[in-house]
């Protein structure tokens, strides 16, 4: 039984963790509160006398060896000086054979991880019975003939000094000395294996060898965690940061290479588990729970013709009893949904996102909340009600977080009370009132959010008038739009409406089509909606000013009969006034739902998710393309399979707070019908919309038709950084296209991404052949594009402009009043109360701004457009200086950015409410890890 001091037992704070452990170490002796450990063998052990003064010895192996092993094994000593504090190496061992000297730098499991309170001072007693961390060296230039010519392996080494410190409480790094004996064998290093003996995974940043001979300094950027070796059929082997095409990786490394991409595959079966590492597809089919009843089941989304959708990663969990191909769910308290552990958010951003589940919990805060309520429950009366949100809080009832409490699992507990002590719900201000609590109630501030707010990419130029539909007349009849030349012809500043079109004046903002199709089964639930049309005018100053909006539902007889519409036009004053403010409202609602379905979720989320997996299923950590697309796709895993666990599931938080309810995925299954990757590409996109027209003479080859366009023109600053970036960092590696061709790699990537990652896609004749440096480059800036600045585009102004949910109101809860009715009355009588009791409910504010508040913040360890989190990703000097270009661009379109911000001639950078437009400023020249609700910043990726 090992002796432990009563002192050792006070300085380590674990005294019951020690109680089980039965075990025959080496002494452990402390002297000078000093641990003084012996690491031997169960047979071999060391006594004080042998030690000389306050000495360590540590004998270092894998596994209890056998006797004839001790004794080849080496001892070394290392003398620590108590008199000054700094320890002097001795080194022990015989014949003076050259050493190669390591540095390992990794994480240790975090001991506030509750769901293993024991697993650092599990590690120490498991160091202090001979076991550890063991790396082996790869050679990347001689091939062993006994081990299928994979590269030599050197001997075994082992961390040093595994316990010289407590792990801190709060997750940090940790730096360990290594040392390998050197055999000329080995040549240059090009990869390691690395094995842990430990009780608990740590997670393994980079590892870096000095003075290897001919080569000086090796350095391995890891960056992932290592489980104990129990858990893995395979070794887990690290290549060093070199870049290499597959026909030219070392042999050596050729078949190292290969398994290791094979490992991350997977094989298709069983339920996944944290360890795993596994990257594979599934169907959209775990968002429903058909097993509570047929109102909980959803549609399967992905694999079908009727609802095709990207793939997800898989979990494997098993069906459920009611349907077959739904996939059974975790309790909603569980965030421990599969996915790869790599994939995983680190400590911080996962402390925001429990945050937030602590007042996002519908079903343990509903009880409660009505002690939110006054004499109208659920209600806001005045928008000073809404303001009190912002300015006062609002007192949680005694009991709401004891009831959160009791429900949730232990290692959730400290993030999801973290209130500072007060039971208070409280929002900061968001910046769309922060300067004036009404500008956003005007028509300039209404129309400039088209081009400068959180949904930017739906306005689209007028071509033919009036605005036609698409939808099939034989299902919908007539589905055109009733707007007519009456309506619109006073405000045109004197043209008629040819002379608008022919001249590129007129806009709109088009969702009857989108909609029409759901109203009926949409407005059957507690929402009371419209497919809405709004028509804009281009004024001489650059700014746009709505014309009319149109407000349809489909026909009482039916939706054949085509559509019933009423045309709403500008007014300030009375009883119009308010119902064209109430207008506006109806197009806000679509706009907002359309926005977090479609331009938010579908397009960046989603339609991302198949790059990561097919590029962690087929390019190799050397490729160049996977060293490329890798930092763009941080977190976005583990975001996409949190919202599919809580936000987008049947009765999550986003079928309480948006407008199509149930509905809502099924509707985002439609739209991706439509979808066209080469369209997700900005320039693209512009033409598409008839917002930019092509123009050789023009900056980045189109012209504007809006020139003040600030989605639009600091997007295309963007855009061109980015695609420059891309092309010389791919043109380096492809110098003729029949590398491209010719690259085993890149090839099966593409194959899998368009027949599996987005497979109900893969008979579409718009995908890249994958053939050509155009090609390759315009794909790998779409990728980039998308998950970089489009997301930031359309997510992190979120809390600034929605924020205040009377300026984007989410769901609609009445009809527009009719002249004669009580309703009508009320609204003439009292028309900000009529206006509140119409759009998003008391406590569907409360849940909408609880998350948007956090999806709109960056965290603290957030990395930007042009920012690595590891210097070093490669060693080719060609791309480091390219990416110092690219970023060095991106501080340039920061500086123009504000200078534009601050030009009083660009009216719709600032507008009525005054929020200058920063949603694409990059923030590259933030190294200091400021995060919060900026309003700015380009994050690399998808990370929340």
């Amino acid at each position: 039984m090992v002796e432990m001091s009563a002192e050792f037992m006070r300085i380590s704070g674990y005294n019951s963790c020690l109680r089980n452990f039965h075990c025959s170490p080496g002494p452990l002796l402390l002297f000078s509160n000093r641990f003084i450990t012996v690491r031997g063998s169960v047979h071999h052990q060391f006594s004080a006398s042998e030690l000389f003064g306050d000495i360590r010895l540590s004998s270092k192996q894998s596994s209890p060896p056998s006797m004839q092993e001790q004794k080849r094994k080496k001892l070394s000593v290392v003398a620590m000086s108590t008199s000054n504090g700094k320890e002097t190496r001795l080194n022990a061992g015989v014949g003076g054979k050259k050493k190669i000297k390591g540095t390992v730098v990794l994480m240790k499991k975090n001991v506030l991880d509750f769901n293993d309170l024991h697993a650092s001072v599990l590690d120490r007693v498991h160091e202090l019975v001979g076991k550890g961390v063991a790396l082996q060296l790869i050679s990347s230039v001689n091939t062993d003939p006994a081990n299928g010519l994979r590269g030599k392996l050197g001997k075994e080494a082992y961390l040093e000094e595994w316990i010289t410190t407590i792990t801190p409480l709060s997750a940090g790094e940790s730096s360990f000395n290594i040392t390998f004996d050197w055999d000329e064998g080995i040549g240059v290093p090009g990869a390691f294996i690395i094995r842990n003996f430990h009780h608990s995974q740590f997670f393994l940043k980079t590892v870096t060898l000095e003075d290897v001979p001919g080569v000086g300094r090796v350095h391995f950027i890891c960056n992932s965690w290592v489980y104990p070796t129990k858990h893995y059929k395979y070794d887990r082997v690290f290549f060093s940061n070199q870049t290499y095409l597959p026909a030219n990786t070392p042999e050596p490394l050729r078949k190292y290479r290969e398994e290791e991409i094979v490992n991350l595959r997977g094989d298709g079966t069983g339920e996944l588990q944290e360890w795993d590492r596994v990257y594979d597809y599934a169907y959209y089919n775990d968002l429903g729970n058909p097993d509570k009843g047929p109102d909980s089941a959803r549609p399967v989304l992905g694999g079908s013709t009727q609802y095709p959708y990207p793939r997800r990663g898989r979990t494997g969990r098993k069906p459920t009893q009611t349907d077959p191909k739904t996939e059974s769910r975790l309790p909603l308290l569980s965030l421990d949904i599969y996915v790869p552990r790599d994939e995983r958010f680190g400590h911080l951003k996962m402390s925001d996102f429990l945050a937030y589940a602590l007042k996002s919990l519908v079903q343990f805060l509903l009880p409660e909340l009505k002690a939110f309520c006054d004499n109208t429950p659920n209600e806001f009366d005045t928008f000073q009600d809404v303001l009190d949100l912002y300015e006062g809080g609002i007192q949680l009832p005694k009991g709401v977080l004891d009831s959160v409490k009791e429900a949730i699992p232990l290692e959730m507990l400290k993030e999801l009370v973290r209130t500072d002590g007060e039971q208070l719900l409280k929002f900061p201000m968001p910046q769309v009132i922060q300067e004036d609590k009404f500008a956003w109630r005007t028509d300039e501030e209404f129309a400039r959010e088209m081009l400068a707010g959180v949904n930017p990419v739906s306005i689209r130029r007028l071509q033919e008038f009036p605005p036609a539909s698409n939808l099939d007349p034989k299902l919908y009849g007539n589905q055109n739009s009733s707007i007519t030349k009456e309506h619109i012809e006073s405000n045109l500043n004197g043209l008629t409406v040819d002379e608008a079109l022919e001249n590129g004046k007129l806009f709109v903002l088009d969702y009857h089509d989108a909609l029409m199709p759901y109203l009926t089964r949409i407005n059957s639930t507690t929402t009371k909606t419209y497919a809405t049309r709004t028509l804009l005018f281009l004024k001489d100053d650059g700014t746009l000013q709505p014309l009319a909006i149109e407000l349809s539902l489909p026909h009482p007889e039916g939706e054949q009969h085509g559509a019933v519409s009423k045309v709403f036009t500008p007014a300030e004053h009375g009883v119009q006034g308010s119902i064209w403010q109430l207008a506006k409202a109806y197009a806000a609602v679509n706009d907002s739902g359309f926005h977090q379905l479609i331009s938010h979720w579908l397009n960046t989320h989603a339609a991302i998710e198949p790059f990561v997996i097919a590029t962690n299923r087929q390019l190799s950590v050397l490729h160049p393309i996977y060293k490329l697309l890798h930092p763009h796709f941080r977190d976005t895993m583990n975001i996409n399979a949190l919202a599919r666990q809580i936000l987008i599931n049947a009765g999550g938080v986003l079928e309480k707070t948006v407008f199509p309810a149930k509905f809502a995925m099924e509707m985002s299954s439609v739209v991706y019908k439509s979808w066209v990757f080469p369209e997700q590409a900005l320039p693209v996109d512009l033409i598409k919309r008839g917002v930019a027209v092509p123009d050789n003479n023009s900056p980045h080859g189109l012209r504007l038709l809006i020139e003040d366009y600030p989605y639009a023109v600091d997007g295309l600053e963007i855009w061109s950084a980015i695609e420059t970036w891309v092309h010389d960092y791919c043109s380096f590696y492809y110098p003729n296209d029949d590398l491209i061709q010719g690259d085993s790699e890149l090839q099966s990537w593409w194959s899998e991404l368009r027949n599996v990652g987005h497979g109900d896609k893969k008979d579409e004749p718009w995908w890249p052949k994958m053939q050509t440096l155009s090609e390759l480059t315009q794909t790998c800036t779409i990728i980039i594009w998308v998950a970089s600045a489009l997301h930031a585009a359309v997510n992190f102004g979120q809390y600034p402009y929605a924020g205040y949910l009377p300026n984007r109101p989410t769901i609609s809860r009445r009809f527009m009043p009719e002249p004669g009715t009580p309703e009508y009355a009320e609204l003439e009588s009292n028309p900000d109360t009529f206006y509140l009791r119409t759009i998003t409910a008391q406590l569907q504010t409360l849940l909408g701004v609880s998350l948007i508040e956090i999806l709109s913040r960056h965290s603290s360890d957030e990395v930007y457009l042009g920012q690595r989190d590891t210097p070093e990703w490669t060693t080719d000097a060609a791309p480091l200086e390219a990416f110092e270009r690219f970023r060095e661009k991106l501080v340039e379109i920061e500086n123009r950015i504000r200078e534009m911000n601050l030009d009083k001639r660009l009216k719709n950078r600032v507008g009525p409410v005054k929020v200058p437009y920063t949603l694409l400023f990059p923030d590259t020249s933030n190294v200091y890890g400021v995060g919060g609700l900026t309003g700015r910043g380009i994050p690399n990726s998808i990370s929340i």
